[in-house]
């Protein structure tokens, strides 16, 4: 009787099993998604002057925004909109000190509990310390390269203005890296190909008009000043007698101009077929006359290398055509079509669009800003906390090895983050915050005291481990790992009457709105916390290497997730964290505590829950960030409240605004946002994909039949 009790248990298991396999054959044993027609569908079509419908081209290093017209020819008339920026990674400026500023000058001494520690801040007083972490802000700054455009003569002898382009047809076609512009000037119609170079920091256009022919249509290349301001959108065309440019060389086929401001030096090397001259028009503006025929091909490549070769434009389309196929029948896909639902083509359009910008803004080897390869936020400089936002996503849509590119930087860097910790009296490195390419610090009020991308390093290490899981990635990572974990252990404080660690104070949370002085125990980072360690301490496991019993301690006595009326609080020190309308503004970061995270034990869903109905009915959305919508939906994931996580990420609110270019729009400062096109880019991986221990197919779509979902190669979440 038992055995046959055994059989049937065995048999009914079984049963369940294949049960199981045909639920989900409609996921995952599905025919391949058409990735070119998914693709194809949300091509880009603008078809007036718009500013903020700029089209850019790129490889990931090097980015190259134009107008209307195909090239950068309404700098000025698009510097409010999306500006037409050309970056590079390695394209970086000082100016010149004068006065022998010392980034010590930017310390401030703070009492935080019961010791001495120096932060670099922005100083309001005395000058001279204002004056010193200004510089160091402003300092260096990342370069506008230059702008290539067109000057279009009219009929009565003057250029053409914007209000003169008619005829406007123009669409992107990611599929291929082209941007296709027809337009007409005084009924002549003039075509535009232009690409970006795959491998190259060059962009390549062919152009077909009668103007050619009749010495109407000129290509210009301008040299822009930089600003020096927060924001640089590459049209300072003051300033002439601070930076010099001249023609080093030219031929037949090509012409070499030098561009130099004070120390830096770089070249814009251009090259064509056929026939044409190059001459000054004006100090930092040059023209390439073209003759003899109604076409023309070019290519411009910057670069700090005289001699840097120039490749053609068919090379550029044939790197293009091969590039951009790869890139998207691999790594993952979804697609939305079938769905009656009225949002899930914008959905989808944004899924779409997004990987296009961040494949070319955002792939390279260095932690990317805010405003990617287009124009200047933040003097240019990257945030480290938003590098999650910025390149998580790739690791889950199984495109791990471009994340993996920039994770170098923290090896290069690590001396610098190594001292930042000796200085402040911890153990282990001390991740930047508002950083550049050689990792230095720059004062900041806020940043200074921003503690959660510290954990970062280790998410991301372990990300590459589960994607080639085996002692080469741990290897390639412990170091990093082990000592990113050291100053995690060191940082937090211990109250010995209550036999705990608290993290702070000193410090500002996810949630910009807190003081650092006061401040300690935010739910968010106590969780990240608390997960970094102790993923920390299994890489030691994994490794045969004995436990940290420092890591082990902090992780056993860190202090419990802050309570108030069955809610979460944003941190322990803010017990009016419900009822002071400050705190219902910036990002809802408490709920990162478990969208964001993976299960450590320590968040209760009950609460959580409650804390996301509170949060939802209440926050001051108008005030967030573009990432917060994606955050709020990975959260709603996991609580199992799929339609939440579709209405979060579609809320009808301006900072979750997605222009027609795809961008991320936030306000007239910042017109384009690229963590929250990463955000979107990771909330649908986890809510198709799911996460550890999910169970559930599709647990971030709806299940009822107006949502039609298919899906392939994406990775679970931690």
């Amino acid at each position: 009787m038992l055995q046959h009790c055994s059989k049937m248990k065995k048999l009914l298991l079984f049963t369940a099993y294949l049960a199981c396999l045909i639920i989900c054959l409609p996921v995952f044993a599905q025919t391949r998604i058409d990735r070119k027609a998914l693709v194809l569908r949300h091509t880009v079509m603008v078809t007036k002057p718009d500013t903020l419908a700029s089209l850019s081209v790129g490889n990931g290093r090097f980015a190259f925004t134009t107008d209307i017209t195909g090239l950068q020819t309404f700098t000025k008339e698009y510097s409010r909109g999306v500006p037409l920026g050309t970056q590079s990674e390695w394209g970086w400026h000082s100016f010149i000190d004068t006065i022998g500023y010392k980034r010590s000058e930017a310390y401030k001494t703070y009492n935080l509990n019961g010791r001495d520690v120096t932060y670099t801040v922005q100083w309001n007083s005395p000058e001279r310390n204002k004056a010193v972490s200004n510089w160091f802000r402003q300092n260096p700054h990342r370069l506008q390269l230059g702008n290539v455009g067109f000057d279009i003569q009219l009929a009565d002898g003057s250029l053409a203005g914007l209000n003169d382009i008619k005829d406007v047809r123009q669409e992107l076609n990611m599929y291929t890296g082209e941007i296709k512009s027809h337009f007409s000037v005084e009924g002549v119609p003039v075509d535009v190909s232009t690409f970006g170079h795959q491998q190259e920091d060059a962009i390549s256009a062919k152009v077909v008009s009668p103007l050619l022919t009749t010495g109407r249509l000129k290509i210009n290349v301008r040299f822009p000043y930089p600003t020096g301001d927060w924001i640089d959108e590459g049209a300072n065309y003051g300033n002439v007698q601070k930076h010099s440019s001249s023609i080093q060389n030219s031929s037949k086929g090509g012409v070499v101009l030098k561009h130099q401001l004070d120390t830096t030096v770089y070249y814009a090397a251009i090259g064509w077929d056929g026939t044409a001259t190059t001459s000054q028009k004006e100090p930092h503006y040059f023209l390439v006359s073209p003759s003899g025929s109604n076409t023309f091909s070019f290519s411009c490549r910057f670069s700090n290398n005289a001699r840097a070769t120039v490749p053609s434009y068919a090379q550029t389309v044939a790197g293009n055509t091969k590039a951009w196929p790869q890139f998207w029948n691999s790594g993952a896909a979804v697609d939305f079509s079938g769905s009656t639902d009225k949002r899930a083509f914008e959905l989808e359009r944004r899924v779409i669009l997004s990987q296009y910008l961040l494949r070319i803004q955002e792939a390279g080897d260095f932690p990317p800003q805010e405003t990617g390869l287009t124009y200047n936020s933040w003097f240019g400089k990257p945030h480290l906390e938003m590098h999650y936002w910025h390149s998580m996503q790739y690791a889950l849509w199984n495109r791990m090895d471009l994340l993996e590119r920039s994770l170098g930087w923290y090896k290069k860097v690590y001396g610098i983050a190594k001292s930042i910790a000796e200085r402040q009296g911890y153990e282990g490195v001390r991740w930047q915050k508002m950083t550049d390419n050689d990792g230095q610090e720059a004062p900041s009020s806020v940043g200074a005291f921003l503690i959660w991308q510290q954990p970062h390093l280790i998410y991301f290490a372990e990300l590459a481990y589960r994607d080639k899981p085996g002692a080469a990635e741990l290897n390639k990572y412990k170091d990093l790992v082990f000592a990113t974990a050291d100053f995690m252990a060191s940082y937090p404080f211990f109250e010995k009457d209550k036999n705990r660690y608290i993290l702070g104070k000193g410090l500002i949370p996810a949630q910009e709105r807190f003081k650092a002085e006061e401040t300690f125990n935010p739910t968010y980072e106590l969780v990240y916390w608390h997960w970094a360690l102790k993923t920390a301490a299994e890489w030691r496991k994994r490794l045969n290497l004995a436990p940290n019993p420092k890591w082990n301690e902090v992780v056993q006595k860190l202090s419990k997730l802050p309570i108030q009326n069955n809610l979460y609080l944003a941190t322990e020190s803010a017990t009016d964290s419900y009822t002071n309308p400050e705190y219902k503004t910036d990002h809802p970061s408490v709920l990162g505590a478990l969208g964001m995270m993976p299960s450590t034990g320590q968040v209760d869903t009950t609460i959580m829950k409650n804390t996301f109905d509170w949060v939802w009915k209440n926050w001051s959305w108008k005030d967030t960030w573009g990432w917060d919508f994606p955050m709020v939906a990975m959260t709603a994931t996991r609580l199992g409240m799929p339609d939440k996580a579709i209405d979060a990420l579609l809320m009808n609110i301006q900072t979750n605004t997605y222009l027609p270019n795809g961008h991320n729009y936030q306000d007239d400062r910042l017109r384009i946002y690229l963590p929250g096109n990463g955000g979107v880019l990771a909330a649908i991986a986890m809510m198709c994909a799911g996460y550890d221990g999910n169970t559930v197919v599709n647990p971030g779509i709806p299940k009822d039949e107006t949502w039609k979902v298919r899906w392939e190669g994406f990775k679970k979440m931690p």
